[in-house]
């Protein structure tokens, strides 16, 4: 199972929210680049970049953010946040990143997005599944839709999509452990999911459990700024599991 640390960017700056709440953010680094060097040096291989202000004003705003991390470090990143046009996709890529990271556009415009998996590639592509409530929310959380998250992974995967991370909103930045019973019922449903974790996971037996369960990744945030998990506690997890 990879572990992938995230950052998240408002205004340029390495912030975490609580519960999607844009009220509720904290700033744990001026430097975001200075984060990322501090994950490769202790054998971290990706990184998952969420332009905030991006997904809340639906236009991607912080990629010189992503293009520095790029430049100076060999992590594979995935990016997200305000990806609206095929020009969006096109500079994210442009600016350094190994993945681009949809949500909203896959839940609202599913022709288009099918497009971009035509024009770009399917491999080329993170689908981001973020959940309130059993249904995908989008626009940094701030809209919750009907949309069954079962039956939105089901639509992709079957498009050859593989690789997509699912978000329980309710857990996010609470550090009270990771939506393990939603994870057992995707990955349980959709047998060629490779599904990635993101919300809630505070400790390493969390990291333990996820991987027991059949997560192919982890994205861990604030626990790692909190220091309730360490990068050495990372180090010896991807060294034994």
């Amino acid at each position: 199972m990879q572990i992938i640390p995230a950052i998240d960017i408002i205004d340029g700056k390495c912030v975490r929210l609580t519960e999607g709440d844009y009220q509720q953010k904290k700033i744990y680094n001026e430097n975001p680049l200075e984060v990322a060097k501090m994950f490769e040096d202790a054998g971290i291989q990706r990184l998952h970049l969420v332009d905030l202000d991006g997904a809340k004003n639906s236009g991607v705003m912080n990629w010189k953010v992503l293009e520095a991390i790029a430049v100076n470090t060999r992590l594979a990143i995935d990016f997200g946040g305000g990806i609206k046009t095929g020009e969006d996709v096109q500079l994210v890529l442009n600016a350094g990143a190994t993945y681009v990271t949809v949500g909203s556009i896959a839940v609202k415009n599913q022709a288009l997005f099918t497009e971009w998996l035509k024009q770009f590639g399917v491999n080329k592509f993170l689908l981001g599944a973020d959940v309130k409530n059993g249904c995908i929310a989008i626009h940094g959380w701030l809209e919750t839709t009907n949309v069954q998250v079962k039956d939105f992974m089901a639509i992709y995967l079957a498009l050859g999509v593989q690789q997509i991370f699912c978000t329980d909103v309710s857990k996010d930045g609470r550090m009270e452990g990771p939506s393990i019973e939603l994870y057992q019922h995707l990955i349980s449903n959709l047998p060629n999911l490779q599904l990635i974790a993101s919300g809630g996971v505070s400790t390493l037996q969390d990291l333990i459990h996820l991987k027991a369960i059949g997560c192919s990744g982890a994205i861990i945030g604030k626990a790692i700024y909190e220091n309730k998990i360490s990068l050495n506690d990372l180090v010896q997890f991807n060294a034994t599991f």
